[in-house]
């Protein structure tokens, strides 16, 4: 069995207050793109997750590993190996370890079927994890696992991510936020949430990673019809109206700034 772990975005990311279990009140509009890790399984006696790829480094920790918690959630009659090849930098605002943990979950619904409590269990593991179990554009409201359908415009919109190769932990970078409420997602279609939203994050991501400003600077100057940084960063994501001039523009960035990590694709 193979299933890619779609990488999140969130085109538009509005925190509205900070709660008193150390979370944060959010509105988010969720997309995802056709790209990402890769997960391979297969039956086994037991459970095991082995990690390569280019940024398998990054997950060292077994006991951190969400394809491995994600397993744990799950009951089988069996086990499964996975290998997990992790194409997607950590700590990067993608969504890499909940969209790992998305896959698994529909690995599982196709061999044996999920648990009817399949969304708590998701919840468990992570704020994301619900959005990326299904992987498609929606609403997330509460922490993110409150989700909501949403009239999809922009499916097959080409998408360039762009990082500078700096990891930048969610943590921090909701604790520098303001505590401002400006206001809640906008009403209308997906592009239109998208276009007249924005990203709270942005500004205390920027205050701790002023390379964030550099890479927004770089995908304007190509002709999107918008750029954003994605969840608490550092990636950011450009969303064009053609595939040709994302390419050109993936490939004026790459000149121009080879040491940044690229992804080319589109929303699912």
């Amino acid at each position: 069995m193979r299933e890619t772990a779609y990488a999140k975005i969130n085109l538009a990311l509005h925190v509205r207050r900070r709660r008193e279990d150390g979370y944060h009140e959010l509105e988010t509009l969720f997309a995802f793109v056709d790209a990402g890790d890769v997960l391979t399984a297969s039956a086994a006696a037991q459970d095991s997750v082995r990690v390569l790829g280019e940024f398998a480094d990054g997950l060292d920790d077994p006991f951190d590993n969400l394809v491995a918690k994600a397993l744990g959630k799950l009951p089988r009659v069996d086990g499964l190996a996975i290998t997990l090849e992790k194409n997607l930098p950590v700590a990067a605002g993608l969504g890499g370890g909940s969209a790992d943990a998305g896959a698994v979950f529909r690995i599982v619904k196709e061999r044996y079927s999920l648990p009817d409590d399949w969304h708590a269990r998701a919840t468990a593991l992570g704020a994301d994890v619900p959005a990326c179990v299904e992987s498609r554009t929606c609403i997330g409201r509460g922490t993110g696992t409150e989700l909501e359908p949403v009239d999809d415009s922009l499916a097959g919109t080409p998408v360039l991510l762009v990082n500078p190769r700096i990891p930048l932990s969610t943590g921090p970078v909701f604790a520098h936020w303001d505590g401002e409420d400006r206001g809640a997602l906008p009403q209308g279609d997906a592009r239109t949430i998208a276009r007249e939203g924005r990203n709270d994050l942005e500004v205390p991501a920027i205050s701790l990673c002023p390379q964030i400003a550099g890479v927004l600077a770089a995908l304007r100057g190509t002709s999107p019809f918008l750029a954003r940084m994605s969840g608490s960063g550092a990636t950011c994501f450009a969303l064009y109206d053609s595939a040709s001039v994302r390419d050109a523009a993936a490939q004026h960035i790459a000149e121009r700034h080879p040491g940044w990590w690229q992804m080319k694709g589109f929303l699912r």
